[in-house]
């Protein structure tokens, strides 16, 4: 009924390559996220710092103000998607560990061992993949907040000009 791994050298490689695929991807998201979280808290304690040393305007003070709320609201979305980009890169690993074991349980004549390995090796790819898109998602809102204050500066530094 299956075939055993020694019949195919690449079955392996194919039970794994996807789990894989997906653990790079999310290291390289937790990588960046983690640096952009470093940001959020750099500016975060210019701001604090400008606002507690020196004569500011109304209108800047008010913005800054603003802006250490946004942060702070920014350094959570980027602490909750960095917690699961890392959760999805265990997922993926344990998953693909998990397919390693089930491409030498497919020789087994118990199918249901290889079918419950199968079963979790699924699981812990679909947690992953969720968890991987949640992230992306806690991302996308984040750059939303970081933009508006963007736009903000922008539009309060053009009319200070004129």
């Amino acid at each position: 009924m299956f075939a055993p791994i020694s019949e195919n050298p690449f079955a392996v490689l194919t039970l794994i390559a996807a789990p894989a695929v997906f653990t790079n991807a999310s290291s390289v998201l937790a990588l960046g996220t983690g640096n952009r979280l470093a940001r959020v808290v750099d500016r975060t304690r210019l701001l604090a710092k400008d606002l507690h040393g020196s004569e500011i305007d109304s209108p800047t003070r008010s913005l800054w103000v603003s802006h250490l709320g946004r942060l702070e609201q920014r350094g959570a979305l980027l602490v909750r998607a960095l917690s699961l980009f890392y959760t999805s890169i265990g997922c993926f690993a344990a998953a693909s560990v998990v397919s390693i074991l089930g491409a030498s349980a497919v020789s087994l004549q118990y199918k249901w061992v290889f079918q419950a390995i199968v079963a979790i090796s699924f699981i812990l790819g679909a947690i992953g993949f969720v968890g991987l898109s949640a992230g992306c998602s806690l991302l996308v809102n984040e750059t939303r907040l970081a933009l508006r204050s963007m736009n903000e500066e922008a539009q309060t530094a053009k009319a200070q000009s004129k």
